[in-house]
């Protein structure tokens, strides 16, 4: 398991990120800054990347 990535952090892989105190999910881009969370010292992990076909 990855460590969990801060508020602000560079999304490193698209897809569902999940709060890791409220179970909220957002989805990020790749690049993308994580949004905030509602509290101080919360943290997102990736549950569902986005898979992509070519």
């Amino acid at each position: 398991m990855s460590k969990p990535l801060k508020p602000g952090t560079k999304a490193p892989t698209s897809g569902q990120y999940q709060n890791t105190s409220t179970r909220n999910e957002v989805t990020a881009t790749r690049g993308a800054p994580l949004p905030p969370t509602p509290k101080a010292g919360q943290a997102y992990k990736l549950v569902n990347p986005t898979k992509h076909q070519r």
